[in-house]
C-alpha cells in the first residue's frame, strides 16, 4: 500500500540529485567567463554532461530492475557529489569536460530509480500527482542551484557554490539510506528486453517525442541564463534569478499537470495534459523568436514555459511507466530518458552554433518547431491509448 511518506522521500532524493546535476546549468555564465569560451564551447560543456548521462542510462535502468532504487539511488547520489567537487577543481576545459561527463553519468540513476520508487510508493489513484510531485524535485533542484551557485558567486569564488551543493548531497544521502526501504527487485540483472518495448506503439511514440521535447527542454534550460544576460541585459545574478523563476513556476506546473491527470484518468490523460503544455510552449518560443529582447518580456515568457513545456516530464514519465508493465520500468524509462538526452546532445551546441551565425531568435524559431514535433506526436499517442 502506498503512503506519501514514500513519495517525499523520493521527491526530497530526487531534489539532492537534481541540485547537483544542474549547477552546469547554471553556471554556464560563470564557467563562459572562468575558461574564455564561446557559446558554441558552452554548449559543449553542457553537452559533456548529457553523454555521460546518456550512456548509463541501461545499465543504471537494469541494475534498478533487478536489485529495487534504493541502492542505485545512495550510490548514485554519493558519486554525484564527488563528481561535483571534480567540475569545481578542473584546472583546464578538458578536464571540466571529462568531470562533466562523470557527473552526467551519476545522475543516469535519477529516472529510473526515482520512477520505480514512486510507482511502488504512490497511494491509489494518484499515480500521477504523485509522478509530478516527484518531479518537482528537478525544478526545486535545479532553482536552489541556479539561486546558491550564482548566488554565491557574488561573494565568493564560483566553485564554493559546487562546494556546498556537494556537503547538502552526501548529507541527504545517508538520512535517506537510513530512513528508506524500497521496493525489491527480480534478483537479476539482465540487459532490457528492448524488442518486446519496440512492439508498444504508444510507447514508441512517446519515445520519438521525447526525442523533440529534449532538444527543446535543454536549448531553454541551456540558454537561459545567457539570452538573458546577452539580450536582455540582465546582471549574472539576475540572469540566475530568471532561471530560477522558471524552476519554481516548472514546480506548480507539474504538480497541477499531474492532479488534472488523474482526474482525467491514466495514461491518455497525462498525455493529454502533456500535449496541451507542449501547444502553450510553442507559442511562447515563438514570442521570444519575434519579439523578444527586453527583461520584463523575457521574465514573464521565461516564467510561462516553466508552467507548459518544463511542467511537462511528470505526465510524460508517468505515462511512460503507465503503458509498460511494471517490471519493465526501469528499462523503459531509461529509453524516454535516452530519446529526451539525445535531443539535449544535439540542441545546445546546434543552438549555440546558431545564435553565433544568425542571432537568437532563429534559435528560438528552431526551438519552436522541434516543439510542434513533440506535440503532434504526443497527438498520436493519445490516439492510441
Amino acid at each position: 500500500m502506498g503512503s506519501w511518506r514514500g513519495v517525499g522521500a523520493v521527491a526530497g532524493w530526487q531534489t539532492a540529485a537534481s541540485l547537483c546535476y544542474y549547477t552546469i546549468f547554471a553556471a554556464t555564465g560563470l564557467v563562459r567567463d572562468a575558461f574564455s569560451l564561446s557559446e558554441s564551447l558552452v554548449g559543449v560543456f553542457l553537452t559533456a554532461g548529457i553523454v555521460g548521462y546518456t550512456l548509463l542510462l541501461f545499465p543504471s535502468g537494469a541494475a534498478v530492475d533487478g536489485y529495487g532504487e534504493k541502492p542505485a539511488m545512495v550510490v548514485g547520489l554519493l558519486a554525484l557529489a564527488v563528481a561535483l567537487l571534480g567540475v569545481s577543481f578542473a584546472p583546464s576545459y578538458a578536464l571540466l569536460l571529462g568531470a562533466t561527463a562523470l557527473l552526467g553519468a551519476a545522475y543516469s540513476t535519477a529516472m529510473p530509480a526515482s520512477n520505480r520508487g514512486i510507482v511502488a510508493a504512490a497511494p491509489a489513484g494518484s499515480t500521477n500527482l504523485a509522478m509530478g510531485v516527484k518531479q518537482v524535485g528537478v525544478t526545486v533542484g535545479s532553482g536552489a542551484s541556479s539561486l546558491l551557485v550564482t548566488g554565491i558567486a557574488v561573494v565568493a569564488a564560483w566553485q564554493v557554490g559546487f562546494w556546498v551543493i556537494a556537503a547538502i548531497a552526501i548529507a541527504y544521502a545517508l538520512v535517506f539510506a537510513l530512513r528508506y526501504e524500497g521496493a525489491s527487485g527480480t534478483g537479476r540483472l539482465e540487459w532490457p528486453e528492448l524488442a518486446g518495448l519496440g512492439e508498444n506503439r504508444a510507447y514508441v511514440a512517446l519515445v520519438a517525442a521525447g526525442l523533440f521535447m529534449g532538444v527543446s527542454i535543454f536549448s531553454m534550460l541551456g540558454y537561459t541564463v545567457l539570452y538573458a544576460q546577452d539580450v536582455a541585459g540582465a546582471s549574472p545574478a539576475v540572469a540566475g534569478g530568471v532561471l530560477a523563476l522558471t524552476q519554481v513556476t516548472g514546480s506548480i506546473g507539474r504538480i497541477g499537470a499531474g492532479s488534472l491527470a488523474d482526474r482525467l484518468g491514466g495514461a491518455r490523460g497525462a498525455a493529454i495534459v502533456a500535449l496541451v503544455q507542449l501547444s502553450g510552449a510553442v507559442v511562447l518560443f515563438g514570442l521570444l523568436a519575434s519579439a523578444g529582447g527586453s527583461l520584463a518580456l523575457t521574465v514573464v515568457v521565461f516564467v510561462a514555459l516553466g508552467l507548459t513545456i518544463h511542467g511537462s516530464p511528470g505526465v510524460f514519465y508517468s505515462c511512460l511507466s503507465s503503458v509498460v508493465a511494471e517490471d519493465d520500468i526501469g528499462a523503459a524509462t531509461a529509453g524516454g530518458q535516452t530519446a529526451l538526452n539525445v535531443g539535449g546532445l544535439v540542441a545546445p551546441p546546434l543552438f549555440g552554433v546558431v545564435v553565433e551565425s544568425v542571432g537568437y531568435s532563429v534559435g528560438w524559431a528552431f526551438v519552436a518547431v522541434s516543439t510542434v514535433v513533440a506535440a503532434a506526436l504526443l497527438l498520436v499517442v493519445t490516439r492510441r491509448l
